[in-house]
């Protein structure tokens, strides 16, 4: 199946191979279908690629036990506010609905599931490939996130612990610790949450890399656009970006007093090995411990990108703007400076305009 440059395809009920498309958009996270949104309000041919089954990005991972509550800063999508009648509903849920509603409203071309594999040159145009099909476009917005490519860290002696070992990615909530001695790696938001659930029932050991650090001083604006610009002054170099906790610090809210406050948060710096039955430090202190969290954080999933030899010698992409600066058709929505939830939507109404711009200098027929 293939449709003419520049129009919009019916809404697909199925996978369909060799499409011909203006530009496909990897990812329906908030990043994708924000961008799908303005690509649609501009006229231009697209689809949505998503390799979940269902709608909700990221969201739909999280664990159970997290509520909507807790969630802080989440900023709805363009034209679509978001109402949350009960709170205390898993925020799983509440953002999956919020997610398919948006999707259903703005009849937005997503395919699904799709496991993009690669994103290669073909001639002039990009050639998207997964094992459910392959998509010809002349622009490519990426909004791929990072949830599906988690930060686990190799320690000496990971591989002959006994107990067991998780990622932020595979943990579902407290059930299943109870009486058990916990390490928590970490020093973001996530692993707060896991001290906070765990604190209770278990043990807990909280261990980081580096002393936290916490802030009093209020989130303004202008901190705001002071943190973006150093993240973007960082990939415009070709950095890996780094974690928002690294950019901001933590903000003394009344979940981190209260862990204080219960004696939760005694911190202790990084283990230096892993025996089969503990962790143990550099001055030799050791712990007896029947689990290890790992809530390191996640990495910008671009391996599917590697064909385009975007990578600088530092790891990061060198970018100008929203975009690498070797390939100004293709956008990277959500990583680095727009990596947050409003971040995500002006980056995705910029991807667009500049996408426009770029691939129809005379203007877009709608």
């Amino acid at each position: 199946m293939t449709f003419p440059r520049g129009g919009m395809p019916a809404a697909p009920t199925g996978v369909v191979a060799d499409v011909d498309t203006d530009v496909v958009v990897i990812g329906a996270g908030q990043a994708g279908l924000s961008s799908s949104y303005f690509l649609r309000r501009a006229g231009i041919g697209h689809v949505l690629l998503d390799s979940a089954p269902h709608a909700g990005g990221a969201w739909q991972h999280y664990w159970p036990s997290l509520r909507y509550a807790d969630v802080h800063g989440f900023h709805a999508l363009q034209d679509l506010p978001l109402i949350v009648p009960d709170p205390e509903r898993p925020a799983a849920e509440v953002l999956s609905a919020y997610f398919t509603e948006y999707e259903q409203r703005f009849d937005l071309p997503v395919i699904r599931p799709v496991q993009v594999r690669s994103v290669r040159h073909d001639g002039p145009d990009f050639l998207v490939e997964a094992p459910e099909g392959s998509w010809r476009a002349r622009g490519v917005i990426n909004a791929t996130g990072s949830w599906s490519h988690p930060l686990w860290p190799h320690y000496p002696g990971a591989r002959e612990f006994l107990g067991r070992q998780l990622h932020t990615a595979h943990y579902r909530g407290p059930a299943g610790f109870a009486g058990q001695r916990v390490v928590v790696v970490g020093g973001g938001a996530s692993a707060l949450r896991f001290l906070d659930e765990l604190s209770p029932i278990a043990e807990t050991i909280w261990v980081t890399r580096r002393e936290p650090e916490f802030s009093e001083a209020e989130f303004t604006p202008e901190r705001g656009r002071a943190i973006i610009a150093r993240v973007e002054e960082s990939v415009r170099a070709g950095k890996p970006p780094r974690s928002v906790v690294w950019n901001t610090g933590l903000a003394l809210t009344p979940l981190i007093k209260d862990l204080t406050a219960r004696g939760v948060l005694r911190r202790r710096p990084m283990f230096e090995r892993i025996t089969p039955d503990g962790v143990t430090w550099a001055d030799g202190s050791h712990e007896r411990v029947d689990t290890i969290i790992w809530a390191t954080g996640f990495r910008a999933a671009l391996n599917h990108l590697a064909p385009l030899r975007l990578r600088a010698p530092g790891g990061g992409i060198v970018m100008a703007g929203g975009h690498p600066a070797a390939e100004p058709r293709l956008h990277l929505v959500g990583y680095g400076p727009s990596a947050s939830t409003i971040g995500a939507n002006r980056a995705a109404r910029t991807a667009v305009g500049e996408l426009r711009r770029e691939l129809f200098p005379l203007g877009v027929a709608v």
